[in-house]
């Protein structure tokens, strides 16, 4: 199969419609600081057609949408807006990760009405984090050890979702003793659980982070966001990121996303999907097909998509 053949279900990207008022993090000073630095070139609307004109070339077979952090009383109405997109073109998305906070009193009732979206697969609420491996807090109020978090958390699997955890990788035990404590519950890790820091000290750590987590069986990877800001994507810079993520994860639990728009911020959707298709190039195509298309199939429950 040729690269330009490749089915890929892209599972993680944005959509949103700034006219809309309902993310003051795009439209309303001041702006928040942000990993990828000054982010005013993605404050515009970005909608499906915004979507098809970046992904080129490229066969898009299915993609899933990412709750991109609506104002905290309009959660479900997001969902609601994300629903009419997958009504107008039904691959674009073919599923959705809504956003709950988990550690709000009617965190559960509110699980239970984003549950009730026929697209809903997951939930995501990126938890309190600690700005270094030094600096952790245990039982962090907002954060994976806080248990009226937890508390939330434990209505997903009683609605059918899974989760979908942003977080540096530093929080590792907690990762795993939140796995443990909810088994049932599976962890999708967002963003190849932030690299960031390429220095070799960084990625030693960020290296026996995410061999720890594939341990546990009910975490899936996702290869995305691991732009870095200054430096050309190129199979370089990713190779050694996007090797050790599937040798500690495998193919069916690892699969590629773009992150768009986001990640238009560091390269092109050209550019980030010709270096994962470069960097998997030598791989058996039962492989392949399951870092493009098959697991995510499989996490997000997309029925047929196309011939693969």
């Amino acid at each position: 199969m040729s690269d330009d053949d490749i089915a890929i279900v892209d599972a993680h990207h944005h959509l949103w419609d700034l006219s809309l008022g309902a993310q003051p993090w795009l439209t309303e000073p001041p702006w928040i600081p942000f990993r990828y630095g000054d982010y005013g070139p993605i404050r515009r609307d970005f909608l499906q057609a915004d979507y098809r004109r970046a992904t080129g070339r490229h066969r898009v077979v299915a993609t899933v949408t990412m709750e991109a952090e609506w104002a905290e009383a309009r959660l479900v109405d997001e969902t609601d807006w994300t629903y009419r997109q997958h009504q107008a073109d039904t691959t674009l998305p073919a599923a959705h990760v809504a956003r709950t906070f988990l550690h709000a009193p009617g965190a559960a009732d509110q699980i239970a009405r984003q549950a009730a979206c026929p697209i809903v697969r997951g939930i995501r609420h990126k938890p309190t984090a600690a700005p270094s491996p030094d600096r952790i807090e245990p039982n962090a109020p907002g954060g994976l050890g806080d248990p009226w978090w937890r508390r939330g958390y434990a209505a997903l699997a009683r609605n059918g979702l899974h989760f979908e955890l942003q977080a540096p990788w530093w929080h590792v035990d907690e990762l795993l003793g939140l796995v443990a404590a909810h088994p049932e519950t599976t962890v999708v890790i967002n963003h190849a659980f932030l690299p960031a820091d390429r220095s070799p000290e960084a990625m030693a750590g960020w290296g026996r982070a995410i061999r720890r987590a594939a341990e546990a069986p009910q975490t899936i990877m996702k290869i995305s966001g691991i732009g870095v800001p200054g430096e050309p994507w190129s199979v370089d810079l990713q190779q050694p990121v996007v090797e050790a993520l599937i040798e500690s994860f495998g193919p069916s639990r690892a699969m590629f996303a773009s992150n768009f728009p986001v990640d238009g911020l560091t390269g092109s959707f050209e550019e980030i999907f010709t270096v994962y298709k470069a960097v998997t190039h030598g791989l058996p195509e039962a492989d392949r097909r399951a870092l493009f298309h098959d697991t995510a199939c499989r996490v997000y429950r997309i029925g047929h998509t196309a011939n693969v």
